[in-house]
């Protein structure tokens, strides 16, 4: 039996709601799961109630993209507590930028000739925070692509047709008001980092200056060899070890929950995870 930290649902860029991904994990024999939205926490509550019901354990999590020395991280939260005001006023504020780079990126497809409008993305997105993956399969539904991929590739990746920067907070930020809302910040597959590890031991001991408790070491792409590698790190910085599938659904095909044939996460890791929070 497996457990799997890092999911997705549709209050981000993930096609299964939370009450269905709770659904899946229990006929997959996943025991525990982190519904991981970006830059949201909307989704935690229905997960929890869902979790409840089936005997699945729901861990309170979010992903944040975050810079530091110019360079993109994502960092995992884990045991947040979703009625701090602090990570809700922070989180307000990722919300609003990453609407308003919506509207910039629709405008420049406008100007490129392509015939689409925020309604209609708004229309694909629903009830969760829109980003780059609703635009591409806007994209999609008007046959200007035929992958997710080709949709970066042409417009949305940097230096491409449509793409707009929009605002990160640096990593030291977004670490502490994870913190600050009583979670545990991790940071999440650093295989994307850096593809030979050779940063992340310079890496891992900054990030825990600012309050870093852990990092993501099972993940789909993070093979054997790689794995250790990382836990040799982790043990070296005395930070925990995670880890997930980062499932978002349909929208990325052949893709799956953690276990069976996907990467298996050890359900002992959620011991020393709760070790780790204030208090214990």
């Amino acid at each position: 039996m497996s457990i799997d930290l890092h999911i997705h649902s549709t209050y981000s860029d993930g096609t299964k709601t939370p009450t269905e991904l709770v659904s899946l994990a229990s006929a997959s024999g996943v025991s525990a799961i982190s519904v991981t939205d970006h830059d949201t926490i909307d989704g935690v509550s229905e997960a929890a109630a869902a979790g409840e019901e089936s005997g699945v354990e729901v861990v309170p999590g979010l992903e944040i993209s975050v810079l530091h020395k110019k360079k993109v991280l994502h960092i995992l939260g884990y045991y947040i507590d979703s009625s701090n005001e602090g990570l809700a006023a922070a989180l307000r504020v990722l919300q609003e930028a990453r609407d308003g780079r919506n509207e910039k990126i629709i405008i420049r497809l406008q100007e490129a000739g392509v015939d689409v409008s925020i309604e209609e993305l708004h229309e694909i997105s629903g009830m969760g925070q829109t980003g780059r993956p609703h635009i591409a399969r806007l994209l999609m539904n008007h046959g200007v692509v035929r992958s997710m991929n080709q949709a970066f590739d042409q417009y949305l990746v940097k230096g491409a047709k449509a793409y707009v920067p929009r605002f990160a907070y640096s990593a030291e930020d977004a670490i502490g008001f994870i913190v600050s809302a009583g979670g545990l910040p991790v940071l999440a597959h650093p295989i994307q980092v850096d593809r030979t590890l050779t940063v992340l031991h310079k890496l891992l001991p900054e990030l825990k200056s600012f309050g870093l408790q852990g990092v993501e070491t099972y993940y789909p792409t993070q093979k054997k060899k790689m794995r250790k590698r990382i836990a040799k790190f982790a043990g070296e910085f005395d930070l925990i070890l995670t880890g997930g599938s980062d499932y978002h659904g349909d929208i990325r095909p052949g893709t799956r929950l953690a276990g069976g044939n996907n990467v298996y996460v050890p359900p002992e890791l959620l011991d020393k995870m709760k070790a780790r929070l204030p208090g214990k």
